[in-house]
């Protein structure tokens, strides 16, 4: 069976080779010709012998992901549905910024986390995408950009699925776009977000990128990020926190808490004395993220009065806070909204 290339890092790629009988600067060759000129048949690597490429049909194939429907949001947001290999269906949000084009890129097929208030969560998890899978995310939106004669600056592994359950190809990933033979995406236009698996925390400390970190923490207390977020049970707050510390005193690098505010469940003054407390202490800062709505769920946004309330509150304590800009709500493709479907189905 044949391989995916996308799959492979260039050291990797450059193993392979080498055991094949080729010369290592090769590697090199082909990573430009993939992601630099972003060519996706290898007759087209016109600088490599015929044994070379005829090697490479032999070895791999470039297998790309098909585009099943294309939504553009008011706000210029744009929403990509893909078709993978085995027929199932993965989004990928690219978002505007005034600083750049960021995608949001999708990590698994489905999720296990079930978080209450995230579409996402209602997909039971069928499998991780493999690191190829990942790469092409990025590599095809990079292909609609081209046109306009943009680039992708920015990189979250936020869509759907827990990025550190796929803890392997997830890192290969981020080695791949980030290397200046790949996409030659900065580290620290990088960011992972995770639910709060503390055990792969810890290892993220360990990696030695300067990528960053957000989690999706969403309460002030284990009371309610228990009902919230599952994950709680196994690592409470305290030893998320604990953890937190670990990872900022490891790599000197500010971490992002992300806080979906929700009416009536988390939006109260209380709550943010109490989240206050929690980051007293911590190099972080609170990233406010309005809640969009999923039908079968039930939550509401929050009033504006109580966001600048909770905002205000937060900033009397000397706590950093920013408030998210919500991106392509028209398309369902805002944070929490995102679930792998046609346009038209419920």
């Amino acid at each position: 069976m044949k391989k995916n290339i996308y799959d492979y890092s260039l050291e990797e790629l450059k193993t392979y080779l080498t055991a094949k009988g080729e010369k290592p600067f090769r590697a090199k060759q082909i990573f430009e010709w993939l992601y630099r000129f972003r060519v996706d048949q290898f007759h087209l690597m016109t600088n490599l012998a015929k044994t070379t490429i005829e090697l490479l049909n032999n070895e791999f194939e470039i297998k790309v992901l098909e585009l099943v429907t294309k939504q553009i949001s008011n706000d210029g947001t744009m929403k990509y549905l893909f078709r993978l290999s085995d027929g199932k269906l993965i989004e990928t949000v690219l978002m505007r910024h005034h600083y750049g084009n960021s995608i949001c890129v999708t990590s698994e097929v489905g999720c296990n986390m079930g978080c209450a208030f995230c579409a996402s969560g209602e997909l039971n998890k069928i499998r991780n995408l493999t690191i190829g899978e990942m790469v092409l995310q990025v590599l095809m939106v990079q292909k609609d950009l081209d046109s306009h004669f943009q680039r992708v600056s920015n990189i979250v592994v936020m869509g759907i699925g827990e990025p550190f359950d796929n803890y392997d190809n997830m890192m290969n990933f981020i080695h791949i776009i980030n290397h200046p033979k790949g996409l030659a995406i900065g580290a620290r236009h990088i960011t992972i977000s995770t639910c709060g698996l503390c055990d792969k925390i810890e290892m993220y400390a360990h990696e030695g990128i300067q990528s960053n970190l957000a989690i999706s923490l969403h309460a002030p207390n284990d009371e309610i990020r228990n009902q919230l977020m599952p994950i709680n049970k196994k690592y409470p707050m305290d030893k998320l926190r604990e953890t937190l510390a670990y990872y900022i005193q490891k790599t000197n690098r500010r971490v992002t808490l992300e806080y979906i505010l929700l009416k009536g469940v988390n939006d109260d003054i209380t709550h943010a004395r109490q989240l206050a407390h929690y980051v007293k202490g911590l190099n972080a800062y609170v990233n406010l993220i309005p809640y969009n709505a999923v039908d079968e769920h039930g939550y509401q946004q929050s009033l504006q009065k109580d966001v600048e309330a909770f905002k205000a509150e937060l900033l009397r304590f000397h706590i950093n806070v920013t408030q998210r800009k919500e991106h392509g709500r028209d398309i369902d493709g805002a944070c929490g909204q995102l679930r792998a479907k046609k346009v038209g189905e419920k």
